[in-house]
């Protein structure tokens, strides 16, 4: 089926033991680059617009064609695909209140944004989760591929980080203001800590979740 402008929650899916259900184009890709992850400048290096074309209507056919494809042709395709969601994978309600949690105090924000990442789906918090742990391993070689955490929040910030089409439509004053007050290092800083936070919350939710499921099933015996 379709792989790109398809809602986050109809996209076919695969289960990752201790991650759960993740979109599949994103574990292939994820996996593809992962052989490739000592690549100089990956994710900054342009695609080819050509090729880009040629990969997403294969994929959007059924086709199964990452192997053969150039790894910042991937990496393009990746970035694509967070782009096209019909709703941004950070939801567009919630990414105010993330970005204005990481300007408290520490722990206030640490408990902010846990609070806040309360409010997501089980299938969103998966699929950060997997996706979070994949730029993980990239910032850990960043020694050979000149991406860490900074320069990948560069990169990924328009695409998680994106308005819905609607929001784009009526984007009121105060958004603005709030987006344009935070300076450019403090942003990236912001959206790092935010995506760290999000992965340690999430392990964290997965094993409240099983010790609830196991206190439930003992309740019911």
């Amino acid at each position: 089926g379709k792989v790109f402008g398809i809602s986050l929650h109809t996209l076919p899916h695969s289960v990752v033991p201790e991650y759960g259900s993740i979109p599949s184009f994103l574990i292939d890709a994820c996996k593809y680059l992962e052989e490739h992850i000592h690549t100089e400048g990956l994710f900054r290096k342009s695609a080819s617009f050509v090729r880009l074309k040629m990969l997403k209507s294969k994929l959007d056919q059924g086709e199964n064609c990452l192997s053969t494809a150039q790894p910042c042709d991937v990496a393009g395709l990746l970035k694509q695909f967070f782009r096209e969601l019909p709703e941004p994978i950070l939801p567009v309600d919630l990414q105010e209140a993330l970005l204005k949690a990481q300007q408290l105090g520490n722990e206030e924000k640490n408990a902010a944004t846990i609070l806040i990442s309360c409010l997501m789906t089980d299938k969103t918090i998966d699929t950060l989760r997997y996706f979070f742990n994949f730029l993980r391993n990239v910032c850990l070689r960043s020694n050979e591929n000149k991406m860490d955490s900074s320069n990948l929040a560069v990169i990924f910030a328009p695409n998680l980080l994106q308005s819905s089409d609607k929001e784009k439509m009526s984007v009121n004053i105060e958004r603005k203001e709030t987006y344009q007050s935070l300076s450019r290092k403090k942003y990236l800083l912001c959206l790092v800590l935010m995506l760290l936070i999000l992965l340690l919350h999430c392990w964290a939710m997965k094993k409240v979740k099983v010790l609830v499921n196991i206190r439930e099933g003992e309740d019911e015996v």
